[in-house]
């Protein structure tokens, strides 16, 4: 088994996860903007309490997005500075597919009910703002139904989803702006937040079958180029 540390940054959340064998040892995540400072200082606390070493890791793992352009540039640009420094190769795992994977440990726990979970879908949701959100489609087995895409929500998205009528679970950042205006009926809202911990086990899946990053040239996802707009406030 293997020591990863795992690093989510693409949202509002700052989170990193040292994990061991594909389960996360101690957790560090907090909601905000400050992650550049965030991030180094939460890997910083993670070593000490776990009495783990930065030479110990055998890899890092990325939340790749999509996400928040900054956020992304942050998470990366730290995670290939400790594979640098440390010779250790870097690995890259879908945020969308990281949010799958907790909502169904959250389910295994029993933190909320599925009238029939192994039909149900998995829709995790990215806010990208407005009526927009980054999303894509799972089922329970975690097999990606749809590709991720930016989708402007309106009363047919998803439709080929929901009308089957299975249950469709939303949840992530851009859940609940989508509630009004997707079809009432077998669309359910949870309550599951972007974290490091869903890289965990997918993280160790993909190290253990050699598919890593080329650290140099490796990019996240960002579905949308980075905008710069204008200030508005006379500056002199």
């Amino acid at each position: 088994m293997s020591l990863i540390l795992c690093i989510e940054t693409g949202t509002d959340v700052c989170s990193v996860v040292l994990s061991d064998g594909g389960r996360p040892v101690s957790l560090r995540e907090e909601t905000g903007r400050d992650h550049a400072r965030n991030v180094a200082v939460f890997t910083e606390e993670l070593f000490r309490e776990t009495d783990v070493k930065p030479q110990d890791l055998d890899a890092v793992a990325i939340g790749r997005g999509p996400g928040s352009y900054t956020g992304l540039r942050i998470g990366t640009s730290f995670a290939k500075g400790l594979c640098y420094a440390l010779g250790i190769p870097l690995v890259a795992v879908g945020s969308l597919e990281a949010m799958a994977v907790i909502a169904c440990e959250e389910y295994e726990a029993g933190l909320f009910h599925a009238d029939d979970w192994s039909n149900a879908l998995l829709c995790p949701m990215i806010d990208a703002r407005r009526m927009e959100v980054y999303a894509q489609v799972f089922d329970t087995s975690l097999k990606p139904l749809s590709a991720v895409a930016a989708e402007v929500v309106d009363n047919n998205s998803f439709a080929d989803f929901i009308e089957t009528g299975r249950e469709f679970f939303v949840f992530g950042g851009g859940a609940s702006k989508t509630l009004d205006v997707l079809p009432e009926g077998n669309v359910k809202m949870i309550d599951v937040a972007p974290s490091a911990r869903g890289l965990c086990k997918p993280a160790q899946v993909r190290l253990d079958a050699g598919e890593v990053e080329d650290t140099a040239y490796f990019e996240p996802s960002y579905l949308k180029d980075f905008v710069v707009t204008a200030s508005k406030k006379k500056l002199f």
